[in-house]
């Protein structure tokens, strides 16, 4: 997920540029101001506790029966404030939702709250967090973690979900018996002590917010949570799967009307044959798809554009120019090779399909990749990436273009599989094609393109499996734990320096990042998929001790799409956690499903906190560079088989 070298020097302008403003300094935390819409029941700041139903109101016109209602959230240093609109269209939260809180004084080891080495430890009956879901009584397995980022007064309480939370549920959560470092009992603030006690008169400020906390009570009691000992408690719906994808669907389905069995129109720029021993020929054009988005030609910075029945809808004539770049193997004048999308990394390009390690892919095993951008996080991008941190507001604009993003992924694998066959370009000297039309649409990518691959995939009638490499899903978690994310902290630093607030924010972009990323997809990603999609197989390849993309994410991820893990996962002693790969089933020799594979190069651990790792080299491209994860990768992507290619042991790889 490395920045490439041409957004670095963006980047680095950018932030001396922004680095001039002339900031004022930052103003104290705004404490909960029930007038302002805020919760009196976690005053450190407004929107805490998160996520929450005190920010959401009833509307029987949507599948969960509320809709998100924020009257207030955050400010930058500069006075502007985050704009809830587009959080309003919501239904609910995101489903990886981090649940956030500040306990001022709580120490988790003395408390006995699940840490991410012991998940298993989130179940106990007597866990100090509980997770309830109220529809069906299942306690949510979770972690628990202080911000390591932040200073003691301003620590957020984080518990992060180890499988994403159900589309639509409502969720009750409970923290009690919780102790300081000395072992002493951390009594209620005094909002929550009242709100615990007699009832309140009808003109107190906090009798409407004791009446709503009394409904979660009687959840968190009849499930076997009751009051003794408790701190606080609250309740969140998740959004539902129309909220989440329906956006996406709607763009997909009336797109796909409009085209029919035909291939999108495109243009081919450019054509270099004898590229090298590997690719006997490269092929760059552009493909047309429809624009959903509010300027014409959907420029970086610009967002869905709307109709008044609130979905995302056409500019008259509005298109996107879908560059594409495509690397042909030579054994395709042989045998027509096998069609596949590939996906590049963080704020990368189409270019990175001409990658060592994917033209090897290409010509060891007789693929033809192709490749366009992941708008919206593409190179092209990153002004606008740094602009939407300053001002998170402007986040919408980020997450409105990787959904546009899906839909040209979706027109260029058409066009690979209906229309370059036809194309000069894409045949050989007696006009036969070098792409086999009858086979599969397949995809494989890495980093962010293993990230936002699997959106893809959930989302795309054509392809059944799927190859995600060093991927993972949900950016709330990712990004502190990332080694990418500490340039992009400058900036939040920078306008949003209070780290509580912080956290709060990333909270609030992932409600949006979830509408182009796996994580609002995930539950979809395998064996219940999207309306006009077919089941998928995913194979999910790890890097251990990833500075980039944090294996615990991944493991996230394996548990809320189904999908297994090779055994024996690791060398013993290499995973700290007290049972590795905890709620993951395993298999050995051969599988026939979804699979995720840890592939060890030696790197240490990474940290148990939100921080990146800095020790040992970073793994992160072995996986793709190593030939036999290429013939897993290449074995599956053509049976769906997930084959042992590590001898019966752990996939090591010695770098």
């Amino acid at each position: 997920m490395r920045l490439p070298q041409r957004s670095l020097a963006v980047f680095a302008a950018l932030a001396a540029s922004l680095a001039l403003l002339t900031v004022p300094p930052a103003a104290p935390a705004a404490a909960a101001d029930t007038a302002a819409g805020c919760d009196p029941i976690d005053p450190a700041a407004c929107l805490l506790p998160f996520p929450s139903d005190w920010y959401t109101v009833p509307d029987a016109g949507t599948p969960t029966g509320r809709r998100v209602a924020m009257r207030t959230t955050l400010k930058n240093v500069l006075g502007l404030p985050i704009r809830p609109d587009e959080w309003n269209r919501a239904d609910g939260f995101s489903p990886g939702s981090m649940l956030l809180s500040r306990v001022p004084g709580i120490d988790l080891a003395r408390t006995g709250a699940a840490p991410v080495t012991d998940i298993g430890a989130s179940l106990r009956d007597d866990a100090p967090i509980a997770i309830v879901d109220t529809e069906t009584g299942e306690r949510w397995p979770y972690w628990a973690e202080l911000d390591a980022n932040a200073p003691d007064d301003r620590k957020a309480l984080i518990v992060r979900p180890a499988r994403n939370f159900r589309e639509g549920h409502r969720y009750a959560v409970a923290l009690r018996n919780l102790r300081d470092a000395s072992g002493n009992a951390i009594a209620p603030n005094d909002a929550f002590a009242r709100i615990l006690g007699p009832e309140l008169p009808s003109g107190d400020p906090l009798h409407e917010r004791q009446r709503e906390t009394g409904k979660v009570l009687a959840d968190l009691d009849r499930h076997g949570v009751g009051r003794d000992g408790l701190y606080l408690a609250w309740d969140f719906t998740v959004a539902s799967r129309q909220s989440l994808a329906g956006p996406v669907l709607h763009m997909r389905d009336e797109a796909l009307r409009g085209l029919g069995d035909r291939s999108p129109s495109f243009l081919v720029t450019q054509v270099t044959d004898d590229v090298d021993d590997r690719i006997a020929r490269e092929v760059k054009g552009i493909v047309w798809a429809p624009s959903y988005l509010d300027q014409y030609g959907g420029l970086p910075g610009s967002a869905l554009y709307r109709g008044r029945d609130g979905r995302p809808a056409r500019l008259p004539g509005n298109s996107q120019a879908v560059p594409f770049q495509c690397e042909i193997p030579r054994s395709a004048f042989d045998e027509p090779a096998r069609p596949a999308l590939y996906g590049h990394g963080l704020l990368g390009r189409e270019g990175e399909v001409g990658a060592g390690n994917v033209k090897s892919m290409a010509a060891e095993h007789g693929f033809a990749f192709c490749a366009t951008k992941w708008i919206g996080m593409a190179d092209e991008d990153v002004p606008n990436v740094v602009s939407a941190l300053a001002d998170l507001t402007r986040f919408r604009t980020v997450a409105d273009r990787t959904q546009q993003g899906l839909l040209n992924f979706i027109f260029l694998g058409r066009a690979m599989t209906r229309g370059f066959a036809g194309h000069k370009a894409f045949q050989n000297g007696s006009g036969a094609s070098l792409i086999d039309t009858g086979a599969e649409l397949t995809f494989d990518g890495n980093s962010q393109g293993g990230i936002m691959g699997g959106a893809l995939t959930a989302v795309s009638p054509d392809i059944r499996r799927a190859v995600l490499g060093v991927p993972a899903m949900n950016y709330s978690t990712l990004l502190n734990r990332s080694s990418d994310f500490p340039q992009y902290g400058q900036v939040l630093d920078l306008f949003y320096p209070d780290k509580l607030d912080q956290q709060i924010g990333i909270a609030l972009i992932q409600m949006l990042w979830d509408r182009g990323e796996a994580n609002g997809y995930a539950w979809h990603m395998t064996d219940d998929p999207l309306p006009g999609t077919p089941a998928h197989r995913v194979l999910m390849h790890v890097a251990f001790g990833d500075h980039q993309v944090a294996p615990v994410a991944a493991e996230v991820q394996a548990r809320t799409i189904g999908a297994s893990v090779h055994a024996p996962v690791v060398r013993p002693g290499r995973n700290p956690d007290k049972v590795p790969y905890w709620g993951i089933p395993t298999f050995g020799a051969a599988h026939e499903g979804s699979a995720m594979i840890i592939w060890d190069s030696g790197s240490p651990a990474p940290p148990l906190g939100n921080t990146p790792p800095t020790e040992g080299r970073d793994p992160h491209s072995d996986p793709r560079n190593n030939a036999d994860a290429r013939r897993q990768k290449a074995i599956f992507l053509k049976t769906g088989t997930v084959q042992d290619v590590c001898g019966g042991g752990p996939c090591v790889i010695n770098p």
